[in-house]
């Protein structure tokens, strides 16, 4: 796999998390202030794991819209991997700071979201900071 096929893997993945989440089937309910968000609409636990709410929904779909619009281009795309990886790292870290932990009531990024994007940051690190020939047509 080389830094296009990474941008364009992320950026399927995040739009079809990000729009899937819109859908209220997916979406468990709960309480108003069990997360603590000023923003309501959309809010729950996607696929009964992961908090969300329509913001956080728009900035997934934001992140795979661009991996997907920036995947053929190299250097776009190696700028998706590096901007995405350092995001993530800050995302996961935020996750544990209370008031940052749902980015002042806006946005919703703890629980089980610190793992999944745990998960995630390394392979973005990867393709987005180690280093590679340009010839092998990465």
């Amino acid at each position: 796999m080389n830094v296009h096929s990474f941008a364009f893997l992320y950026g399927v993945v995040f739009l079809v998390t990000g729009v899937a989440a819109f859908f209220p089937a997916l979406v468990t309910p709960h309480e108003a202030l069990e997360h603590e968000l000023l923003i309501q609409q959309g809010a729950g636990d996607f696929l009964g794991l992961f908090p969300t709410n329509a913001l956080h929904n728009l900035g997934h779909a934001a992140a795979g819209l661009w991996g997907l619009l920036v995947y053929r281009n190299r250097d776009a795309a190696l700028a998706y991997a590096r901007i995405l990886a350092v995001g993530l790292v800050l995302v996961v870290i935020m996750g544990f700071v209370p008031r940052l932990d749902t980015l002042f009531g806006l946005v919703p990024l703890h629980g089980n979201y610190i793992w999944f994007h745990a998960v995630l940051a390394p392979a973005a690190a990867y393709f987005g900071f180690a280093p590679r020939s340009r010839s092998m047509g990465q």
